[in-house]
């Protein structure tokens, strides 16, 4: 029986990942559209009527929801508050939900207000929902530990989203990844061995986004593009034809492994497909940390020598960094400033270590008694562990707080930039574009940043990139916008933090008041109890 259901994604919180205030200078809205749910609509029964909605750049009028048969929801850990606010509205205007994606699946037992719970992957566990619905039988939950093919996930429903209002556009080649960091939840979820779509499935993903006009960038979400590096580099020949037939229309980013440095030909194909950025996990220079965190992989490595070769080879390299392993030292703050300064990594996204459900730190802290509460999924804004950590928390926080300061400090911020900018090569094969967007936001740039108090290292900046890579200075200036937001958001972090500290006076309960503050009105999904199901 035919039915007519909304798909609404919840709203992200104000982060450094969602770069509000730089997307602010082009006219966006948000980074990138929801794929969990577009793939989803792709699955669901041809005669039923989809529609959807993205809080991130609308708003949900609960008047609506009564003329839908169910609610279909995906979100993260992060997005719980805003999640939570959709099923306690549907729930009073009587509409069905059915829940799947990160949080759902981490954390089902504990989530109110769900009708039907569709957890794991969709290829799996939709389709039985789906049979026992048309049935009349639906059950509570569907969950399974089966890894399937994605030679059957269908193209994405890119028809029903417009996609003007977003950055980038996100794709997926892989899941999986072969390495084991015991904070990393992505094992759990996709499992160890990657499993890829063939280059034909990929290439009709790009032909679906190509047919909506948009023509920006696209971000492989693989948490490791090159987990299967041989299906990888057949990937980026078909993608490098793809763009040679339609004169490069898109730039690409992802995200991978440190080890990319040691494959030349794979770095030589990433350049000709278009790629601009990738992000790596580089957490830490302290080898002991890497090795307890069971991230080994990184301990092989000279990582600055490695980050330099991937940008010599025209790629800007972000990096996840973390503080508050078990094994780092008292001057991990400084080690980690020293590392990201040299590396001329510009976006570098550091947090305090986060227990994830469903990963092997959380289960270890659980039963070494040093869980404190479920975590919200934001371990760059949320300025407390959930755990008891090694290191006093107050000097945790200390510490977090001042490299902050320091690396988002705009004389270092336009430093590290200029370090990257001097080392990729100048020729690329996709140029940011210049049009009359990109004019309006050098204006607003120039209104904003060149009358701020950090205005002669932002002309510095952009004087020295006319000099040394003038065809890059679109480039620059993207990277001026993104500091915006960075510089921005590190000054509320600082303001919430010394209010704190005012509040508190500095008093020995300091650090775990601090915790409950910042905890609270996050919205946790509350404390840990050993007999949780």
């Amino acid at each position: 029986m035919s039915k007519k259901v909304l798909l609404i994604y919840p709203e992200i919180p104000l982060t450094y990942w969602c770069f509000k205030y730089s997307l602010e200078f082009i006219g966006k809205k948000a980074v990138f559209p929801p794929l969990g749910l577009l793939t989803v609509a792709a699955m669901l029964p041809e005669d039923w009527k989809v529609d959807l909605i993205d809080l991130n750049i609308s708003t949900l009028d609960p008047e609506i929801l009564p003329h839908y048969d169910m609610v279909f929801i995906s979100a993260m850990i992060v997005q719980k508050k805003s999640f939570d606010m959709i099923t306690s509205l549907c729930k009073d205007y009587n509409v069905p939900v059915v829940a799947g994606g990160p949080y759902p699946t981490s954390l089902w037992h504990s989530i109110p207000n769900v009708n039907h719970f569709v957890l794991n992957e969709a290829e799996v566990t939709l389709p039985k929902f789906l049979h026992d619905l048309h049935y009349g039988i639906p059950h509570h939950c569907y969950t399974s530990n089966e890894k399937p093919s994605l030679d059957k996930t269908p193209v994405p429903r890119f028809d029903i989203i417009d996609l003007t209002p977003y950055s980038s556009v996100p794709l997926q080649f892989s899941r999986g990844c072969p390495f084991n960091c015991e904070f990393c939840d992505i094992i759990s979820l996709f499992g160890r061995v990657p499993r890829t779509k063939s280059p034909q499935q990929f290439l009709a993903e790009l032909d679906a986004v190509y047919a909506t006009g948009f023509r920006e960038s696209i971000f492989i979400v693989d948490d490791n593009f090159i987990g299967n590096k041989t299906r990888a580099k057949e990937l980026l020949k078909a993608i490098i034809e793809w763009q040679i037939d339609h004169s490069y229309p898109f730039s690409f980013q992802t995200e991978a492994s440190i080890n990319l440095a040691h494959d030349a030909e794979l770095m030589q194909l990433m350049y000709k497909a278009g790629f601009d950025m990738v992000f790596l996990g580089i957490e830490t220079p302290v080898i002991a940390s890497l090795e307890s965190a069971g991230k080994t992989q990184n301990t092989k490595e000279d990582l600055l020598e490695n980050v330099k070769i991937i940008q010599q080879h025209g790629m800007e390299v972000s990096g996840g960094f973390i503080v508050g392993f078990d094994d780092d030292p008292e001057n991990v703050f400084d080690l980690q400033v020293e590392f990201i300064q040299s590396s001329g990594i510009p976006i570098a996204m550091v947090g305090i270590l986060d227990a994830l459900p469903q990963t092997r730190l959380y289960d270890r802290l659980l039963s070494e008694g040093r869980l404190l509460y479920e975590s919200n999924g934001n371990n760059t804004h949320k300025l407390a562990p959930n755990f008891i950590p090694k290191m006093p928390v107050q000097k945790l926080i200390d510490g977090y707080i001042q490299l902050l300061k320091t690396i988002y400090s705009p004389r270092n911020y336009f430093e590290r930039c200029l370090t990257f900018i001097s080392r990729i090569p100048q020729e690329r094969m996709v140029y940011r574009q210049f049009t009359f967007k990109e004019f309006k936001a050098l204006v607003l740039s120039l209104i904003k940043q060149g009358f701020s108090y950090y205005f002669m290292y932002y002309f510095k900046f952009l004087l020295n990139t006319l000099r040394l890579r003038p065809k890059l200075f679109s480039e620059a200036i993207a990277l001026a916008i993104k500091g915006y937001h960075l510089f921005k958001i590190t000054e509320i972090l600082l303001d919430e933090y010394n209010k704190s500290l005012k509040e508190e006076e500095h008093t020995d309960t300091f650090a775990p008041s601090f915790a409950s503050t910042f905890t609270t009105s996050t919205d946790t999904a509350g404390m840990v109890h050993t007999d949780n199901p």
